[in-house]
């Protein structure tokens, strides 16, 4: 099967700045892939590469097996940031359909991808709400949902909980792992909390300081390219009082202390 992302020696440099070196990583279809390491070094400039938001200076990348700019045309992946970015003067539904509009799919088609996704998030009966009366938290299932709305085969995260207080934090890792269980998508997902890339990861990636690069990959809540949807969101909790669960914990800081030496 074709890997979701395909990474091969990828390096960047923004002028004299060397933000990633030689970075080889593929990501399953249907893997949950985390990266971590210290601020700057070069995660949320890699998620850019694979999403043709940046062109690398060195390497090779592939998306579903195409160039990042064919899968972006193609629409293949969706992206949320820490920021949910809705329009305020959208309604939620309309938000959501945002993508299918850029891309002239039909009025009665976008209506029905909208209510279908809303209510796969939970949020149906705020269809016609404003951004402005939803919480933090419901504001950031409204932006999954839109970078759901073309039926994409990887997500890309970047932060996406960051702004969340802890509690709405853990329920929304709960919910996100429920819905690309039933969507089936592979994630790439950037985050800064240890506790969050191992109970959400199959393989969490540990990146060293400027020039960023791969130094450990330690197996999260389910080792190797298991698909996420093989833990149920109510067996989360379970996992974050496992023993197993801290020794991945102790692993990860391991490996970015190590990374720092």
């Amino acid at each position: 099967m074709t890997a979701a992302v395909s990474l091969g020696g990828v390096g960047k440099r923004f002028g004299d700045v060397h933000a990633l070196d030689g970075i080889d990583l593929d990501v399953g279809a249907g893997e949950f892939v985390s990266l971590i390491g210290p601020s700057g070094c070069g995660k949320s400039t890699l998620l850019r590469i694979v999403a043709d938001l940046e062109r690398p200076t060195g390497g090779a990348v592939l998306v579903g097996g195409k160039s990042p700019q064919q899968a972006r045309l193609d629409q293949d992946y969706g992206i949320a940031f820490q920021q949910a970015g809705l329009l305020e003067w959208r309604t939620v539904a309309e938000n959501v359909e945002l993508p299918l509009h850029v891309h002239r799919v039909g009025k009665a088609e976008r209506r029905a991808r909208a209510a279908e996704l809303l209510a796969l998030v939970g949020l149906d009966e705020f269809a016609g709400a404003r951004p402005s009366e939803l919480s933090g938290g419901m504001q950031q299932r409204v932006a999954i949902a839109r970078a759901l709305a073309p039926s994409p085969r990887l997500l890309l995260m970047d932060e996406p909980f960051g702004a969340l207080d802890e509690m709405t934090r853990e329920r929304m890792q709960a919910e996100l792992l429920r819905i690309v269980g039933e969507t089936g998508a592979a994630v790439l997902f950037v985050t800064h909390s240890i506790p969050e890339a191992v109970v959400l990861s199959n393989r969490v990636v540990v990146m060293s300081p400027r020039p960023g690069r791969i130094t450990e990959i330690v197996d999260g809540r389910r080792p190797g390219t298991a698909v996420v949807s093989d833990l149920e969101p109510e067996d989360v909790e379970d996992v974050r009082e496992s023993g197993s669960f801290f020794a991945a914990i102790t692993a990860v800081r391991e490996a970015l202390r190590k990374g720092h030496e």
